[in-house]
C-alpha cells in the first residue's frame, strides 16, 4: 500500500513536473518567437534604412558624375579658348619685343631714380620725426613757461599780501608793545616813586614817634616785608616785561626769515623794524 501510494505520489509529481516543464517550454517558446519578430523587425528597418542610405549616396553620386561632365565640358571648352587666346598672346609678345626691350631700359633708369627717392624719402621722414621732436618740446617749453608765469603771479601775489600783512602786522605789534611797555614803564616809575614816597614817610614817622626798639623791630620787620612784596611785583613786571620783548624780537626774526624765504629784500619794507632791549641784558 505504501508503494502504491508513494508510486501514485511520483505519478502526480511526475505529471505536476512535466505539466510545469511544458509550460515554461511554451512561455521560453514565446519569448523567443517574440524576439525574433523584434530581430527580423529590426533587421528588416536597417536593411531598409541602409538600403535608402546607399540609394542616396548612389544617387548623389550620380548627380556629381553628371555635373563632373558638364564642369569637364565646360573646361575644354575654355581651354580650346585660352589656347586660341594664347596664339594671339604669342603673337602679340612677338610684336612687344622691342617696346618691351624699350619699357626694360626705361624701369632700369626708374629704378635707379627710385633708389635716390627712396633716400630722400628716408631723409625727409627723419626730418620729419625732429621736426616733431622740436614741435613736441617747444610745447612742452611753451606750457612750462606759462605754468611759471602762473606761478611767478602766484608768489607776486603771495609776496604783496604778505608784504602787507607783515607792514600791518609790525605796526600792530609795535603800537601793542610800545603801549603795553609804556605802561609797564609808567606803573614801575610810579612804584618806585610811591616806595621813596612811603620810604622817606617812614623815616620822618620814625624819627618823630621815638618808638621804642621792640616797636621799631616790629616795624621794621612789617616795612621789609612790604618792601619784599613790592620788589618781587617789580621783578614780575620785568619778568614780563623782558617777555614782551623777547616775544616782538622772535616775530621780527620770524618774518625776516620769511621775507628771505620768498626772496623780498629787507629793504623794500620801507622802515627799519625796531628791535627792543630785552631788560637785564
Amino acid at each position: 500500500e505504501m508503494e502504491a501510494k508513494y508510486t501514485r505520489k511520483m505519478q502526480a509529481l511526475r505529471d505536476e513536473l512535466d505539466l510545469r516543464r511544458k509550460t515554461e517550454i511554451h512561455e521560453l517558446e514565446e519569448r523567443k518567437n517574440t524576439q525574433i519578430s523584434e530581430l527580423i523587425g529590426n533587421h528588416e528597418g536597417a536593411f531598409g534604412a541602409i538600403k535608402n542610405y546607399y540609394n542616396d549616396i548612389t544617387a548623389k553620386n550620380l548627380t556629381l558624375i553628371n555635373l563632373l561632365k558638364e564642369q569637364v565640358e565646360e573646361l575644354k571648352r575654355k581651354e580650346a579658348v585660352l589656347e586660341k587666346e594664347k596664339a594671339d598672346v604669342v603673337r602679340e609678345n612677338k610684336g612687344l619685343a622691342e617696346p618691351l626691350h624699350e619699357a626694360q631700359e626705361l624701369v632700369a633708369e626708374l629704378q635707379r631714380k627710385l633708389v635716390n627717392y627712396y633716400r630722400d624719402k628716408e631723409a625727409l621722414v627723419n626730418s620729419k620725426a625732429h621736426l616733431k621732436v622740436a614741435q613736441k618740446e617747444l610745447k612742452d617749453l611753451q606750457w612750462e613757461h606759462e605754468v611759471l608765469e602762473q606761478r611767478f603771479s602766484q608768489v607776486q601775489e603771495e609776496r604783496d599780501d604778505l608784504y602787507q600783512n607783515f607792514t600791518r602786522a609790525i605796526n600792530e605789534v609795535q603800537q601793542k608793545t610800545g603801549y603795553k611797555n609804556l605802561l609797564l614803564e609808567r606803573k614801575l616809575h610810579g612804584l618806585l616813586t610811591l616806595l621813596e614816597q612811603k620810604e622817606v614817610e617812614l623815616s620822618e614817622v620814625l624819627a618823630a614817634s621815638n618808638l621804642d626798639p621792640s616797636a621799631l623791630s616790629l616795624v621794621s620787620h612789617k616795612l621789609e616785608d612790604v618792601l619784599s612784596s613790592k620788589n618781587a611785583t617789580i621783578q614780575d613786571l620785568q619778568i614780563q616785561l623782558a617777555r614782551v620783548c623777547k616775544a616782538h624780537n622772535d616775530m621780527l626774526q620770524t618774518f625776516e626769515a620769511k621775507l628771505t624765504a620768498f626772496g623780498i629784500p629787507l629793504d623794500n619794507l620801507g622802515f627799519q623794524p625796531l628791535s627792543f632791549p630785552i631788560p637785564g641784558q
